[in-house]
């Protein structure tokens, strides 16, 4: 029975399972007032992006049960009472000796389970539970500091894909839903965290040394200049997560993390796109990165650079 002045709850067919949705009408997002329903029924609308998205990656939820206003739980470890067609995986975190059973989504029906748990957010891992410690997916993280503007993050994903390009990787751009942009790339899982952070700091000085007045990859952001584009190669560290494609966040306006071709980089306006908006422009163009996993690719190259830059001294930073 419903708490008296709440709205009964309602339910919600999601692939091969009925979702119970509780308080479908608490506003989660005040800026046009979509509740917690809208956003289940936003995750139905690009299913099969966000499960690729996720597909058998060890996923921290980020919850927010009165909605993005409220409180903000970084939840790693799935509840007990969870159905039992969910799928986990098991992971240990050596910094406290404990281990966590994680979700991996593997069908539509995962991700609207978590909306019921309050989840706004999902953060996968860049490797599967098949094999936790060897990443599939290198991510290049082009973060404004706060005085650049978006044109300095385009110029610098311009310069990212000619350098894929010389490489022969085949990168897919996003909209990171907040003022950056991501740039996801599958690889060969034959190398393990450190190995894969290695090469995406060589790739981030390589663009670096292409446009120093544009980007920086000075550690510690205090040594930054406010108006440069941090290239993050730390996102490639273990157990460090950024929101996945097609991924909500958890501000006012309900912006997404939103896939999109290399022809849209001059015109994509990462604040139009809201849960509002990319479910149309899902319908209507379908998953820009529908052909990531078609393909991986190898870090040999990135790995030498790696090294020559190792030699000629340049520092390690810390992964912290």
């Amino acid at each position: 029975m419903a708490a008296k002045g709440s709205t009964p709850a309602t339910e919600v067919e999601a692939g091969e399972h009925t979702v119970r949705i509780s308080n479908p009408d608490r506003v989660y997002f005040p800026e046009r007032g979509e509740t917690k329903l809208d956003l289940a029924h936003y995750y139905l609308s690009v299913g099969d992006g966000i499960v690729q998205a996720l597909r058998d990656r060890p996923t921290m939820l980020h919850r927010y049960p009165t909605g993005v206003t409220g409180e903000k739980v970084h939840q790693k470890r799935v509840p007990r009472g969870a159905p039992d067609w969910l799928e986990t995986v098991n992971i240990h975190f050596p910094r406290w000796n404990r281990t966590a059973d994680e979700l991996c989504v593997t069908e539509i029906g995962a991700v609207i389970w978590a909306v019921q748990m309050s989840t706004v957010e999902f953060h996968p891992w860049n490797s599967r539970r098949f094999d936790v410690e060897r990443p599939d997916e290198w991510r290049i993280d082009l973060d404004p500091m706060p005085d650049a503007s978006f044109d300095r993050v385009r110029r610098t994903a311009h310069v990212a894909q000619e350098l894929l390009d010389e490489l022969g990787i085949t990168g897919y751009p996003k909209t990171s839903g907040g003022s950056g942009l991501h740039v996801y790339v599958r690889i060969e899982p034959e190398w393990g965290f450190q190995d894969v952070r290695r090469a995406a700091l060589a790739f981030a000085r390589e663009v670096e040394r292409r446009m120093p007045d544009d980007v920086t990859t000075t550690w510690w952001r205090k040594d930054r200049d406010p108006r440069m584009i941090f290239v993050d190669y730390n996102q490639n560290t273990r157990d460090h997560t950024i929101a996945a494609a097609y991924s909500v966040r958890g501000n006012a306006a309900g912006t997404v993390s939103t896939p999109f071709t290399w022809d849209e980089l001059d015109d994509i306006e990462p604040q139009e796109c809201t849960i509002a908006t990319v479910p149309k422009r899902y319908a209507e163009r379908g998953d820009p990165a529908a052909g990531i996993d078609d393909e991986a690719f190898r870090l040999d190259t990135l790995l030498e650079w790696a090294e020559r830059d190792e030699r000629a001294g340049a520092d390690d930073p810390p992964t912290d």
